[in-house]
């Protein structure tokens, strides 16, 4: 097994995500009556009402939290890329495919055109009828 290399990770190094799941962990332990990891005035703590993610935000961004991220990054291949199998079209061909298909389309296609008042009532008309 390979060992990986920590390295002491400042809070801007995390991405908002990261910093948002911290938060939210460590606010979870205090409001749970955990003890805080870093001296806080009194005074202060009541400027911010003793709210539990303040007071986490606050750990965070002093560097006492011992939580840390696991980034892991995707393995590295050696072996040389292999280019794609298959014959290559230049444009012209192409462009004469296309027309080749826009043809047969055009022929088997249904061409759709704007309904009239007239089309609609009488569609509503056989659809009565049919309920009947």
């Amino acid at each position: 097994m390979t060992q990986e290399k920590t390295k002491k990770i400042k809070p801007e190094d995390f991405s908002r995500y990261e910093k948002a799941r911290i938060i939210g962990a460590r606010g979870l332990q205090i409001a749970m009556n955990a003890p805080l990891l870093i001296k806080i005035k009194q005074e202060d703590l009541e400027k911010i009402k003793f709210d539990a993610l303040k007071i986490a935000e606050i750990e965070l961004n002093s560097g006492a939290l011992p939580i840390s991220v696991k980034k892991p990054y995707p393995k590295r291949k050696d072996e040389p890329l292999r280019k794609p199998s298959g014959k290559k079209i230049d444009t012209k061909e192409m462009e004469e495919l296309e027309a080749q298909e826009e043809e047969e389309i055009a022929k088997e296609g249904e061409i759709m055109k704007l309904a009239s008042p007239e089309d609609e009532e009488e569609e509503s008309g056989s659809e009565e009828e049919n309920l009947e």
